[in-house]
Parts: structure tokens; C-alpha cells; sequence
């Protein structure tokens, strides 16, 4: 099943969590911490409102850089997905905010990928299915936006379920923090 299908099958609780874990996969360019987003996290598996550890995330990372290039790029691509993190977790809002997400996590990563893109295929295509071509980094993302949605369905978005989707969404962030690290030392 595509990345497309899976959003589009998803609940309002794996479509929240799916967007968050987009969002927590692309912190590293934005210089935020490991932990800065586990309140949003945590809110989610108690179903409680996440107003306040949002307002502190978006306080704590500070305005998206207007410099041009691809990390400052990609890092203004995550700050908006931050930006437009629905008040609630809940509703018609969460639903495009959580595709939205998707579609700039995987252009943060082909924006910050060593390898050739590949074929001019756009962003939607490789939602969609077709993904030859691909590059790993991007082919990385795509493959735990994937997993991340089917383990969502198959555990209801209970607490299990959620754990499960932190822990892809971890090695994602550790994978795109390594990136990141790499490119820094190549322009110092």
C-alpha cells in the first residue's frame, strides 16, 4: 500500500502521531534537541491537550532561517511543519497538516541527501508508489513513514503503538542528525 493510501486510511490519532514523528525525524536541522518535542509525545499517548509543549518547542527553536541554501532550506521546510502543528490533535486540520508533513520530511531529506536525487520524479510520485530511482536517504524516509502509518494501524494508536512509532522515528532523527553533523564539518 502506498504512503498516500496509508494517510488517507489513517485515524486522527495516527495521522497526529505520523505528522509529529515527520516533525521529530527532521529536528536535527533545526539545532533542537533530542527531547524537545517528547511533551507533544507524551500529550498524545494521554490524550491531552498538547497547546503548551507546542508553544514551548516553537519558543525554543526560535524564528526559521532566511538564509538561502539547502540546509537553511530544509531547516525552514521543518520550522514550518512546526509552525502549522494544529492547536488540537484532533480534527479536519490534523489530517492536512499530517500530509503536509509528509511531503516536507521527505524533501527535507532529498535537500539534504549526498546521493543523487535519481529520476526527476517529484516528491508526490514517491508517495504514491513509484520510487525507482530513489535515493537512500529519501528511500530511508519514505520506507519509515510507511512502517510508522502500519504500525499505527495494526496497534489502534494505543500507547503501544505509539512507543513502536517513537522508536522508527528515532533512528530516523539519529540518521538525519549524522547527515547534518556531516554536512557541517564539510563547510568548516
Amino acid at each position: 500500500m502506498s504512503l498516500v493510501e496509508l494517510i488517507a486510511q489513517a485515524d486522527e490519532r495516527g495521522l497526529a502521531a505520523s505528522g509529529l514523528a515527520c516533525l521529530d525525524r527532521c529536528v536535527p536541522v533545526l539545532g533542537g534537541d533530542d527531547d524537545l518535542l517528547r511533551p507533544l509525545w507524551a500529550r498524545l499517548a494521554e490524550g491531552g491537550d498538547w497547546g503548551g509543549p507546542l508553544a514551548e518547542a516553537r519558543s525554543a527553536l526560535g524564528p526559521a532561517p532566511d538564509a538561502p541554501g539547502a540546509s537553511d532550506e530544509a531547516a525552514g521546510l521543518a520550522r514550518r511543519m512546526l509552525d502549522a502543528v494544529p492547536a488540537a490533535h484532533s480534527g479536519p486540520a490534523v489530517r492536512e497538516w499530517a500530509d503536509g508533513c509528509s511531503v516536507a520530511a521527505l524533501q527535507v531529506h532529498r535537500l539534504l541527501d549526498a546521493a543523487p536525487w535519481g529520476s526527476a520524479r517529484p516528491v508526490a510520485a514517491r508517495r504514491e508508489g513509484r520510487t525507482d530511482g530513489m535515493s537512500p536517504l529519501v528511500a530511508a524516509e519514505l520506507r519509515r513513514q510507511i512502517r510508522i502509518l502500519e504500525l499505527l494501524s495494526a496497534h489502534d494508536t494505543g500507547a503501544g503503538g505509539l512507543r513502536q512509532a517513537l522508536d522508527v522515528s528515532l533512528e530516523g532523527r539519529r540518521v538525519l542528525r549524522a547527515v547534518v553533523s556531516r554536512r557541517a564539518r564539510g563547510r568548516h
